[in-house]
């Protein structure tokens, strides 16, 4: 480890310029810091006992880096003497040359030579000046500290002459943080919430809920070997640049419990076992020489008296943490506290701590940073400070045993003072009363007796509201209709009303009617620049230059490409004419009318045309000039593709081990070549696809990703990993915001003895075992590819990654694209991953949903969805099977999302266009209620309807009476029917040909007379119907 020792050279010269500077500014201001030193010396002993660093050791931390046991330092404005061991000089030596001069003097066996240095360290602190800064309460101890302390001693240095060195160090040089250490503590800080949060209170709920005996002893030294563990620090959000083996304890873990509580958390874990009571837990994690510290109170099953002492204590804390700020007075912070007690529970006054906090960094404790109420130390921004609340030895009224009768609570923040607030480091780690309690008792309170209600005389379940069996899921169906209904309302007037709040009186109109600019165009700068040709007066095409010059009253005439619209030639007996057609004003129609000019006012050349009897060349120069618009169109259709493709920054491999890799992997959209499978690579900043054995390698960036899918291969022939992307990026030659890793999940794929498949299978026996195989392959696949994309989304965590998977049970057919597919809603988006082009939608981003063709006899309707950015055209998905409509608006219900339906097919770009053209006028008409108002109307004219055939119960009643009483059937009345019918009709049954001829017969007579017979038959029938 000794060899791995290089300080920073830079880093300490600038802080040491840094205490210099301030020396020698407070030296003009009257010494309010300094105090009139000369000088500083300051000496470090033995090495300092594991996460614990006094004042002097904490100082070369703060300017080396590192701690050097046996070494003495004298500062003087205008020279650094130091004096240690050889070794521990060969570090020091490449620290000369600065713009305070250093000087390294080498301890040795030889007690004379080692006078000698201590007395030339004593000469320069005299010629310094008078008075020292010393730490009076130097504890610093070992044969090395002795002999200096003997030698200063003898030096003469009166006591009233010596300045205490500890406030100047603190003041002048290790309070105030710099952006670096900032980030120390803060990733510390983290560090230590981590594992108070998803260890320590993991560990103890589960020693309490088995009813464990764990000693605190025990409970603390099985945190403390969490320090070692690489994968726990890895899952937690605290840096992409953390290293755990950076981590040292800055305070070791104390757990107390079952009455016993020391708030200044100096005593080591006792052997005693964990009560099921009060709680508190410290630690404090330091990280790279920089510490942070936090501390919790657990509570099981607390009573009122408790939970009201802990909300009082709460606010306490929070009030100090509010007070905090750049410019305060120490005092001041402890007093609002104590006077915020006061005011609340005056008899808890003897409870409260003399202090609130301290500061923190290199050191453990900054003693001269105290929140006491004597301490006048003024707060600045980039201080960093424990703040401690705590109340010491409360009285239980209720124990619940022994042990419970007394208690003490303790809250224990890291956090940052900064120009009008203050930053909590350790906010990771929750305080509020729900998140520290802890409820193991059977839940009395639950389980209370319900009070008993008088049996009415009916028993009222047997009652329904309906008349009828067949009415109530229609009910029940207008119920839930109605319900849908007003919700849509409520989501209706939301989104008029932030539309009229968003798009205010004035607003201008949106980019989507901005007009186009006029884009500048140069052939040649020069004369010298055009072609040679041009002396002989012919037409030329300079492809180069994308310029047609043309000869014109002798002169040779540049016209850019982009000045022509088109060329064509017509042969004429034996010569030929070329017509070349330019770009002008008012020319075009429809679409493509929009064509700027710099001056449309000006004179144009509609169209030029030359004759010729050289056929051939007139054709060829016909053909030059329709390749290069072309060409030239294509380039610009390119380049405006290419437009919103960011690039991407560079993938940082992960070099400390092997990055995660999932093989036999496809990618779509497919790379250019042959078909053949890749792996797909974790890395430390995002996703590398390697296509074949080292061939092509597509990197996608945590940072680029929006979305991340997990689709299982159940009712689908491939298990899908599919990435939806903030801005695009090339693949080959396609530009994509989809890209997909999927793995075929077919039988061939797999063969368990690698060889091919057997051929010849034969009986129902071996077919089941291979479906059942079949299944197994699937799940297996399925688990793999889940494990692989929630790693992805670990990896990412810290651009809010996380994996979605579409809910296949709520997806319905449409066609969003080419053809018909499932589409399925995910947690955040409706997707589309199994057939390209993809379809991915966030339901964020939308602004209203509109149902076409919604109306009886048809059997499929369309879905229209209208995004927030009113300048993204809308998508469509047609087709869509009637029998979803119900289930779809449940959905678009679930999430929100306001949908209005209709019967017709709406122009959609005419409707965005009058929104983007003026969005203020558009919400005060309405807004989006007139994809709404047909619907109502109809709805209307139904209600109105039905209500024309109402009947009211009273005219029910006097139908259903007169209906029995005038009716002319008997009981027998059915009987004599049949029996009529059975004789004369069904007895003796004649042939189909028969009876069409006598049919035939007696419309040649034209008689009716059978008319009565028929309606007796009819009546027959009428009867075996009814």
């Amino acid at each position: 480890m000794a060899d791995d020792i290089v300080i920073d050279k830079q880093l300490f010269h600038e802080r040491l310029s840094s205490l210099v500077t301030k020396w020698k500014t407070d030296k003009r201001a009257g010494d309010q810091i300094f105090q009139g030193a000369g000088s500083i010396a300051t000496v470090v002993g033995k090495a300092s006992e594991e996460g614990s660093y006094l004042k002097p050791a904490a100082f070369q931390l703060w300017l080396l880096g590192y701690e050097f046991p046996s070494t003495l330092f004298i500062i003087t404005p205008d020279l650094v003497q130091i004096v240690t061991t050889k070794k521990k000089a060969a570090y020091l030596e490449p620290l000369k040359g600065g713009k305070v001069p250093v000087e390294v003097l080498v301890r040795g066996k030889d007690a004379d030579e080692n006078k000698k240095q201590f007395q030339s360290c004593l000469d320069t602190m005299k010629k310094a000046g008078k008075k020292v800064a010393v730490l009076k309460k130097d504890v610093a101890t070992n044969n090395f500290a002795e002999e200096w302390k003997a030698a200063f001693q003898d030096a003469g240095f009166k006591d009233e002459d010596q300045v205490e060195l500890a406030p100047i160090l603190s003041q002048a040089a290790m309070s105030v943080k710099d952006e670096k250490e900032l980030r120390m503590i803060r990733d510390a800080s983290r560090a230590s919430s981590a594992l108070m949060t998803n260890y320590f209170v993991e560990e103890m709920s589960e020693i309490l809920d088995s009813e464990k005996k764990v000693s605190h002893k025990a409970l603390a030294d099985k945190v403390s070997a969490k320090i070692d563990d690489q994968k726990f620090f890895e899952k937690q959000k605290v840096s992409k640049t953390f290293d755990n083996l950076q981590l040292d304890w800055c305070l070791e873990p104390t757990v107390q419990s079952g009455g016993g509580y020391d708030l200044r958390l100096q005593a080591e874990p006792d052997g005693n076992d964990l009560h099921a009571g009060v709680i508190i837990s410290a630690l404090g994690l330091r990280y790279q020489t920089y510490g942070a510290m936090v501390a919790r109170t657990y509570m099981v099953d607390p009573n009122g008296e408790q939970e009201r002492a802990y909300k009082l204590l709460l606010a306490i804390h929070d009030v100090i943490i509010k007070s905090i700020k750049d410019g305060v007075l120490a005092k001041d912070v402890y007093n609002k506290a104590l006077n915020h007690l006061k005011s609340k529970k005056p008899d808890f006054d003897k409870h409260f701590p003399k202090n609130v906090g301290y500061g923190i960094g290199t050191e453990n404790k900054d003693g001269t940073l105290l929140l006491s109420a004597k301490n006048s130390r003024t707060l600045k921004d980039g201080m960093t400070l424990v703040i401690s609340t705590g109340l010491q030895d409360l009285e239980n009224s209720k124990p619940n045993d022994k042990k419970s009768k007394h208690y003490s609570l303790l809250l224990v923040d890291t956090v940052r003072v900064g120009p009008a607030d203050c930053a909590v480091f350790t906010k990771d780690t929750p305080a509020e009363l729900d998140s520290i309690s802890f409820f193991f008792k059977d839940d009395e309170e639950e389980a209370k007796p319900k009070a008993k209600r008088e049996r009415p005389a009916i028993a009222q379940t047997n009652i329904t509201k309906t008349r009828t069996r067949h009415e109530r899921p229609t009910n029940q169906d207008a119920e839930k209709e109605a319900q849908r209904r007003e919700h849509q309302k409520e989501l209706h007037a939301k989104k008029q009303a932030a539309g009229l709040a968003m798009y205010g009186e004035g607003a201008k109109a949106l980019n989507g009617t901005e007009e186009k600019k006029f884009k500048r165009f140069e052939s040649y700068k020069r004369d010298n620049q055009l072609p040679t040709t041009v002396a002989r007066l012919e037409i030329t095409v300079d492809k180069k230059n994308l310029t047609v010059i043309l000869p014109i009253m002798g002169r040779p005439v540049p016209f850019h490409i982009h000045t022509i619209k088109n060329a064509s030639h017509t042969p004429e007996a034996d010569f030929t004419s070329l017509r070349i057609n330019f770009l002008s004003p008012g020319q075009g129609v429809g679409r493509k009318d929009d064509q700027p000019f710099e001056d449309p006012n000006a004179h144009f050349i509609r169209s030029l045309t030359f004759r010729s009897h050289d056929v051939n060349r007139i054709d060829q120069i016909t053909k030059d000039i329709t390749d290069l618009k072309k060409d030239v169109v294509r380039r610009e259709q390119e380049k405006k593709q290419l437009e919103d493709v960011v690039e991407q920054d560079k993938l940082i491999p992960i070099k400390n081990r092997k990055p995660y890799v999932m093989d036999l992997i496809f990618l779509r959209p497919a790379l250019d070549g042959k078909r053949i499978p890749g792996s797909i690579e974790i890395h430390q900043n995002g996703l590398r696809y390697v296509h074949g054995a080292g061939g092509n390698k597509i990197d996608v960036l945590f940072a680029n990703i929006k979305h991340l899918f997990f689709q299982p291969s159940q009712h689908e022939l491939i298990v899908i990993i599919h990435v939806h992307l903030k801005n695009p990026i090339m693949i080959g030659k396609k530009k994509t915001k989809d890209v997909q890793f999927v793995r075929e999940a077919t039988e061939m794929q797999f063969d368990e003895t690698g060889n091919r498949k057997r051929r010849h299978k034969f009986g129902d026996e071996e077919e089941f075992e291979q479906e059942q195989e079949e299944r197994r392959r699937r799940a297996a696949l399925d688990r793999e590819f889940k494990n692989f994309a929630e790693k992805i989304a670990d990896a990412g965590r810290n651009e809010n990654i996380s994996v979605d998977i579409p809910y296949r049970e709520l997806g319905f057919n449409g066609v969003p694209s080419r053809s018909s597919v499932l589409v399925q809603p995910t947690t955040d988006c409706l997707v589309q991953l199994t057939e390209p082009p993809f379809t991915c939608i966030t339901l964020s981003e939308i602004e209203i949903v509109h149902l076409e063709r919604v109306q009886f006899g048809l059997r499929n309707f369309d879905m229209v969805i209208v995004f927030n950015d009113y300048n993204r055209p809308p998508v469509h998905i047609n087709t869509i099977p009637v029998e979803s409509l119900d289930s779809v608006k449940d959905w678009l219900d679930s999430v929100d999302i306001p949908f209005s339906e209709g019967p017709l097919n709406l122009q959609w770009p005419t409707i965005m266009k009058t929104v983007t053209s003026d969005p203020h006028q558009f919400f005060a008409d309405g807004g989006w209620h007139f994809l709404s108002t047909d619907s109502d109307d109809e709805d209307a004219e139904e209600e109105e309807e039905e209500s024309a055939f109402e009947v009211s119960e009273s005219e029910l009643a006097q139908s259903d009476e007169s209906s029995e009483d005038e009716s002319d059937f008997d009981e027998n009345a059915s009987d004599e029917m049949s029996d009529e019918g059975s004789e004369d009709e069904f007895s003796e049954g004649e042939d189909w040909d028969v009876l069409e001829k006598k049919a035939a017969q007696k419309d040649k007579e034209g008689g009716h007379e059978d008319e009565a017979p028929k309606s007796k038959k009819n009546g027959g029938g009428g009867k075996r119907k009814r």
